[in-house]
């Protein structure tokens, strides 16, 4: 013969009527109804053993129903908790639906209300778990990938890239080879550090144009390459927060 498990109630309420109250309409329907008279005794024998759903007060000394209700959702997000009170606002109602409460029964409570709040909130389904492949990916160090802008903006700009280094690298080389030359024998001859210097100067001279070009080709795809990146990641911004 099998027996079947009695499911067990927590009644917190400085009242003890309350909990007496409960425990008539309950226990003969299976129930085990256990009673707290605040917040912190309740949230202790919460610490101790398993509960199967919990009726708590609002107006409680040392801490009230909505605390001790955000408390154990907290640590416990699938026991369900149903709040009863004499005190019921719209604000007390909301704050109760935000800490994602079962129910929400005011005073005078009927035996059809206790007994029809307790098996709803049985039924109640309970928070799916996340499954562990998505908790490895939740837990894993988020990697930045090239955005597709980004990638197209360079891809776009690298011809001219390549045009700007073909035309200025073979100067800039013969200049820094030409150079290096000049101040090895300069340091020999006096003289030669004079023409070395001239000779830079006219070498610089001549640079000057295709350097410029360079530029010119280059940075107006670098300009509109870096202003579209910094636009598109304002906009992933702005799309996060909304």
């Amino acid at each position: 013969m099998t027996t079947t498990a009695l499911k067990k109630v927590l009644v917190v309420d400085d009242d003890p009527i309350v909990g007496k109250s409960i425990d008539r309409i309950l226990s003969p329907r299976g129930y085990a109804v256990i009673t707290a008279g605040n917040g912190p005794e309740a949230l202790e024998k919460l610490a101790r053993e398993d509960y199967d759903v919990v009726y708590t007060d609002i107006k409680m000394p040392d801490m009230d129903g909505l605390e001790v209700a955000a408390r154990i959702k907290a640590s416990r997000p699938w026991l369900p908790v149903v709040i009863v009170t004499g005190y019921g606002s719209d604000a007390n109602e909301t704050r109760a639906k935000e800490i994602g409460v079962a129910g929400f029964l005011r005073k005078p409570l009927s035996p059809q209300m206790i007994e029809t709040s307790a098996a709803d909130a049985l039924l109640a389904p309970e928070p799916a778990a996340a499954p562990a492949e998505e908790v490895r990916e939740a837990a894993r160090p988020a990697v930045k990938t090239p955005s597709v802008l980004r990638g197209f903006a360079m891809l776009a700009a690298a011809p001219f890239f390549g045009l700007a280094f073909v035309v200025a690298l073979p100067f800039i080389g013969l200049g820094i080879l030409a150079w290096t030359g000049l101040r090895a024998v300069s340091a020999k001859h006096a003289w030669v550090g004079r023409v070395g210097r001239f000779v830079r100067n006219v070498a610089l001279f001549f640079a000057a144009p295709f350097i410029g070009l360079a530029y010119a080709i280059a940075f107006p795809f670098v300009g509109l390459g870096l202003l579209g990146w910094h636009g598109y990641r304002a906009l992933m911004v702005k799309n996060k927060r909304d």
